[in-house]
């Protein structure tokens, strides 16, 4: 069996232009001729590769080095082996990440997984349905009546693109994804197995059954958002549910009816969003934060993993927690719990202990 690697350099940069693209300082006697080709790690990149050293974790593999360059912030270059290329930067991950993109920008962007130039013979496109030129449409996919897809735009393997649903230019949609009632901008991505578009989750709740509650409205997603593997997203049933510009949405991830997510949002895996929520521009959710129905974050509140928010969150905030409350207030909280169980346990109380006698 052979071994593929799933990606080739798109070009190849010399140090010289690396230093250029990012910014960085060469090191004294560092060969600006010399060229790259790859990206690794500190341990693992060969003499053509580029890696980067910004975090005291990973310092020790500096002495072990063998690439072809090393973007290094300042306060390790005095620990780097003699005959290594530096490039000094103050934000080496930043500049990593810039040169990667230059070698590798096919990695940016899901294509074709059956190399589709148009559309394929077996997609099943409705003849009411609108495709511009330069748009890829993988076999078994199904375009629905009256939808639009933008030129350059790839539509994956058994996705299923609902009637009237509108995709815009340079986006991609995953295999298997499903896109109903929704209007989706440029530069989208929408990875694998995504569900966008379905009912909301509303009933009246009655001694004599549920009953269902109409959901008439949109999902919105806005330019240059990316939405993660099984994510869930929910069609509004008074309001648009809408993703914001830019924003980033991780795998696994559950959006309810008739939330309002701001501009460059960060959504991290597993988190729940229950129904009329409002996030604010640039906030964050870590890992699996759960949020109460009717809820407003303010604009760059930071939420901590497997917190739960029951109420509005201020603008810039930093809360955490069951219920989520002010970081400050969860840390002094969970080191008084801390105390007293060890004190229950037959522990001493250390000075300072607000349980102490």
């Amino acid at each position: 069996m052979t071994e593929p690697f799933f990606f080739t350099p798109a070009k190849v940069l010399t140090i010289g232009e690396i230093a250029e693209l990012t910014g960085a300082e060469p090191g004294a006697g560092a060969p600006l001729a010399r060229s790259i080709r790859d990206v690794g790690t500190l341990e693992a990149a060969g003499p053509s590769a580029l890696t980067f050293l910004d975090n005291p974790t990973y310092a020790d593999g500096l002495a072990r080095c063998r690439a072809g360059a090393c973007l290094i912030a300042p306060r390790f270059e005095s620990k780097a082996p003699a005959g290594l290329a530096l490039l000094r930067t103050r934000e080496p991950y930043r500049a990593f990440v810039q040169v990667a993109s230059a070698l590798f920008p096919s990695a940016l962007r899901p294509s074709s997984l059956f190399a589709t130039d148009g559309i394929s013979p077996s997609a099943f496109v409705h003849p009411s349905a609108r495709i511009e030129s330069g748009a890829s449409i993988d076999p078994a996919a199904v375009i629905g009546a009256g939808a639009e897809i933008g030129a350059g735009t790839v539509i994956g393997p058994t996705a299923v693109i609902g009637p009237n649903v509108r995709i815009g230019r340079d986006s991609a949609i995953g295999p298997g994804v499903s896109l109903t009632h929704a209007l989706v901008g440029d530069h989208v991505i929408i990875h694998a197995g995504c569900r966008i578009g379905q009912d909301g989750f509303g009933f009246v709740m009655g001694p004599t059954g549920h009953k269902k509650v109409p959901q008439l409205r949109r999902v919105i997603v806005q330019d240059e958002v990316e939405i993660g593997a099984g994510t869930t997203i929910d069609r509004g049933g008074i309001r648009d549910t809408v993703i914001g510009e830019g924003t980033k949405i991780d795998n696994l991830v559950q959006i309810g009816h008739n939330v309002v997510i701001g501009r460059h949002c960060v959504i991290v895996a597993q988190t729940g969003i229950s129904g009329s929520v409002t996030l604010h521009d640039f906030v964050a959710l870590g890992a699996r934060v759960g949020v109460n129905n009717h809820v407003t974050i303010g604009e760059g509140a930071q939420i901590a993993a497997i917190s739960v928010v029951h109420g509005d969150v201020p603008a810039g905030a930093r809360w955490g927690g069951t219920p989520a409350k002010p970081a400050r207030i969860w840390f002094r909280e969970m080191k008084l719990i801390e105390r007293l169980a060890e004190r229950g346990a037959g522990g001493r109380a250390t000075d300072g202990d607000p349980a102490k006698d």
